[in-house]
């Protein structure tokens, strides 16, 4: 698991890509600090206060994608399933301090992730 990685990922750096050929401007692998943690998000427009988090489909079990390895199962779905349940706290302390978050699969073409994050940053909260 040490060659997989953990930030600038071909989906992200696509991403980046096109948001940064559309004129947004944010950061990227940015830390965001909450009450009993902090979380690392993969893109992240702190004056909207939206984080974006590009999930790999295998590493956050997408509904579409995302399996459970047959070779040591018993492994792989406790993992698996940690990863998830880590998601859903991650999120939910982010929405606590007044965060949005957004969370696109990988799977989504460039433009399409694009178009949702501008959706987000034109609807504020509110």
């Amino acid at each position: 698991m040490r060659g997989n990685r953990s930030s600038d990922t071909r989906p992200e750096r696509r991403l980046r890509s096109e948001l940064h050929r559309r004129g947004h401007r944010f950061r990227k692998s940015y830390r965001i600090s909450f009450k009993g943690g902090s979380a690392r998000a993969d893109i992240v427009f702190p004056g909207h206060r939206l984080a974006v988090f590009v999930d790999g489909c295998f590493w956050h079990q997408c509904p579409w994608h995302g399996n459970v390895p047959r070779a040591n199962s018993s492994y792989w779905a406790p993992k698996l399933a940690r990863n998830v349940e880590r998601d859903k706290r991650v999120k939910s302390a982010l929405e606590d301090e007044g965060w949005r978050v957004l969370r696109i699969w990988e799977h989504v073409q460039p433009p399409d992730a694009a178009d949702q994050v501008a959706q987000a940053l034109a609807t504020e909260k509110g």
